[in-house]
């Protein structure tokens, strides 16, 4: 799936000839970006990166996830996609990350938008998750805007900077966004 998500920003497929701009703006935004995620110290050089979409390319072949970079303008800022794939109980999680400087511009519920729809539509999903640390405020409120219905909170679930955080988890079935998109 190739989708324009408006003039400017693109979802386009994993692929290991990204690397070296998610890379870029991986290094960029360390700081930003560990906040709330565990992985990011582990990318510490282009080839990290290379080796992390060789994988995300291999998932998406094995249809367990469907998983994109974030394209404005010709540069990759971040990268989202339907994780965790089952598809015999037709369910994903949405997972994604952008860079600072490409935040508040409305390119994540946008493209998450997108996600579901291709979720349901295209992979015949029945639940997507959005799981959100108790303290990401922006992540929560991008699941909510979406009306992703919070479930509860997954306690102590995700170890990131030698500490457990809480996660709020969401869900979004798809007669609900049947009902809402018709």
């Amino acid at each position: 799936m190739k989708n324009i998500i408006i003039e400017n920003i693109t979802l386009e497929q994993s692929h290991k000839s990204q690397a070296s701009q998610l890379f870029a703006a991986i290094d960029k935004n360390r700081e930003h970006l560990s906040a709330f995620l565990p992985w990011v110290e582990k990318m510490q050089h282009v080839s990290d990166m290379e080796e992390y979409l060789r994988n995300a390319e291999a998932l998406c072949e094995d249809l367990k996830e469907s998983s994109f970079a974030l394209i404005i303008n010709n540069t990759a800022v971040g990268r989202i996609g339907l994780h965790h794939l089952n598809m015999q109980n037709k369910s994903g999680a949405i997972g994604y990350w952008l860079s600072k400087e490409a935040e508040g511009k409305g390119i994540i519920q946008r493209s998450c938008k997108a996600l579901i729809r291709h979720g349901f539509e295209d992979l015949g999903l029945q639940r997507i998750e959005i799981k959100a640390a108790v303290a990401n405020l922006k992540s929560r409120a991008v699941a909510e805007r979406l009306n992703f219905v919070m479930e509860g909170t997954l306690r102590q679930a995700e170890f990131v900077n030698g500490q457990f955080l809480d996660l709020v988890l969401y869900s979004l079935i798809k007669d609900e966004w049947l009902a809402m998109n018709s």
